[in-house]
């Protein structure tokens, strides 16, 4: 099938092997891709069906239910103006984080429930657990005003306690959202979206109490250490957990076979955050923080963006698959698989009659939902990998069509 592409490039689109170690195996035989033998009309196509992308009705209301116990906590212990304070503090770094986080999860955004659900978890759910289990130890033990009891509860008990409430709401992410949890990147998306959660409710607490014991000037030397230097902490550490669970879902594990990687993730995590606290506890923080955590913030960085190729890649040879088919022309695949490719074709839809840079957001976006669904049939995890195939070829087909049209 002839039809006019976009950009030009001397590759062509066809897979081949695969070219790294973290990239797809395939565990099933591929399933077979309909021809295209006429060219796409416009249509208006169904969405779809993404059962299980949102959270249950039930978590739902469990994490309503924590909220208002945790604002009532905030408010009976520290205060309403403290709180205040705090939570306009907390906003700050998470902000920041979130547009970090938005960067990483540009090639293929997750489901908007989802985001919501794994930032919710993290600032309620897993907070209130940490807050219970430190309660019910304070309860069991009694007070522990120690030297060796505030060791223990700052390196062991906070890092398992915390890591194991943050990697609970991303396995449960895992179990309720497989459809939306295609890899090693949206893992750490979800880890970090949970971890972001968690440091903003947490940082509330923090400022509040610095504010309380000392002032703006201790409130304002927390916020440099919590919220200048060290924001992305939680996010690193439950973004380990989030990665182990990415390598499962990629190899198309359920969520039982998914449980020994969850707990080797989360073992990760648990580590990073105890060397974290330790350095604070048993070394001069600021000396340590230069010389390990920087530079493995900066390896952490690196992983990402080794991993956002490898999800490129995964992209190009799937719609590579289809151009064989005659659904997209060599051409096309650059544009969609490839970042310099998708920014010439966002710039040339602007010179289009009408400005029609939505049209091509759309179809890049649903492109890469496609390559997406195409991996999900090819590892066989998802049952209804072959109607999402079928409805998403209607969409880039419609939207194909409308960029053409004159």
């Amino acid at each position: 099938m002839t039809q006019p592409g976009f950009g030009s490039s001397d590759r062509d689109g066809s897979p081949g092997s695969f070219p790294s170690p973290l990239a797809q195996p395939s565990l099933t035989p591929p399933a077979p891709i309909t021809p295209s033998h006429v060219s796409p009309t416009p249509l208006r196509a169904p969405a779809p069906r993404r059962s299980g992308r949102s959270a249950p009705i039930l978590i739902g209301a469990v994490l309503v239910i924590l909220l208002i116990g945790l604002v009532g906590y905030f408010l009976t212990f520290l205060g309403t103006g403290a709180s205040l304070l705090g939570a306009i503090l907390a906003l700050i770094p998470l902000a920041g984080v979130l547009l970090a986080i938005r960067l990483v999860d540009r090639w293929e955004p997750e489901p908007r429930s989802l985001i919501v659900f794994a930032l919710a978890w993290g600032a309620i759910a897993a907070v209130a657990i940490s807050l219970g289990v430190d309660l019910f130890l304070s309860l069991l033990f009694g007070p522990r005003d120690s030297y060796a009891a505030e060791v223990f509860q700052t390196v062991v008990q906070a890092p398992v306690v915390e890591e194991f409430a943050k990697g609970l709401g991303v396995l449960i992410l895992y179990a309720i959202g497989r459809r939306a949890f295609d890899g090693p990147v949206d893992g750490i998306v979800y880890g970090a979206l949970v971890g972001a959660g968690f440091a903003f409710t947490e940082n509330i607490q923090y400022f509040a109490i610095s504010y309380l014991e000392g002032g703006v000037g201790e409130a304002s030397a927390t916020f440099f250490v919590r919220g200048i230097m060290s924001p992305f902490a939680h996010v690193m550490f439950t973004s380990v957990t989030g990665f182990a669970l990415g390598l499962a879902a990629r190899r198309g594990a359920t969520t039982g076979q998914a449980i020994g990687p969850w707990l080797l993730g989360l073992a990760g995590a648990i580590l990073l955050h105890a060397f974290w606290n330790g350095s604070a506890v048993f070394t001069d923080f600021f000396s340590v923080y230069l010389m390990l955590q920087v530079p493995l913030f900066l390896v952490f960085v690196i992983g990402i963006i080794a991993l956002r190729r490898e999800e490129s890649r995964l992209t190009r040879n799937r719609l590579g698959e289809y151009a064989a088919a005659g659904w997209f022309t060599p051409q096309e695949v650059d544009m969609l698989a490839t970042p310099a490719g998708r920014k010439a074709g966002l710039e040339w839809a602007r010179t289009l009659r009408g400005d029609r840079t939505p049209i091509m957001k759309t179809f890049i976006a649903d492109a890469t939902a496609l390559a997406m669904a195409r991996q999900r049939a090819i590892s066989g995890r998802d049952p209804h990998a072959a109607s999402d195939e079928q409805a998403l070829l209607a969409k880039t087909a419609a939207a194909r069509q409308a960029l053409l049209s004159l």
